[in-house]
């Protein structure tokens, strides 16, 4: 039986790596339209109560402040058991030290786009459990910086009524 001897290694041909750039590109693309960028994370437990009632919102010049139980520990709290957060941050919860903390997030949200600094809503996204004398404690603290525009989040009924 006859033997068959290799003459050397056969190398292995060359990948062609011209469309990897592309195609790497085209991912980036579709993932840079498709990502929506999330201002703040909620740091309280949020279950908005639910509405009959409700008018989409039109402009997207909004400003959104959480209110409920804390999901961290050490929070600032409010009678005991609610915290207010101002994006990331918690606000502190005594009278004067509130309005100071509504008075720096306002500012900086006007800040932020100084053409539509007149037409900032503020989406209060409040706990269905919280009580009403928390969220008029927050309610004062915004009238006092002028912050007037105001809306509440809630989830759809069944039963809506447009």
């Amino acid at each position: 039986m006859a033997r068959f001897k290799k003459n050397g290694k056969k190398e292995l041909p060359e990948i062609n790596n011209s469309s990897m750039s592309d195609i790497i590109f085209m991912f980036l693309f579709f993932f840079m339209v498709i990502t929506t960028m999330r201002e703040s994370d909620a740091q309280v437990q949020f279950t908005p109560p639910s509405a009959t009632e409700y008018q989409k919102m039109e402009k997207k010049s909004t400003a959104n402040i959480y209110m409920g139980i804390p999901k961290v520990q050490g929070a600032p709290t409010l009678d005991n058991s609610v915290s207010i957060q101002l994006n990331d941050k918690f606000a502190r919860t005594q009278p004067k030290d509130l309005k100071d903390d509504i008075e720096v997030f306002v500012l900086a949200e006007k800040e932020k786009d100084p053409e539509k600094a007149n037409a900032i809503t503020y989406c209060l996204k409040i706990d269905s459990e919280v009580r009403m004398t928390s969220v008029n404690a927050l309610k004062m603290a915004l009238r006092q910086n002028n912050a007037l525009k105001i809306s509440y989040a809630t989830n759809k009924d069944k039963k809506v009524k447009k």
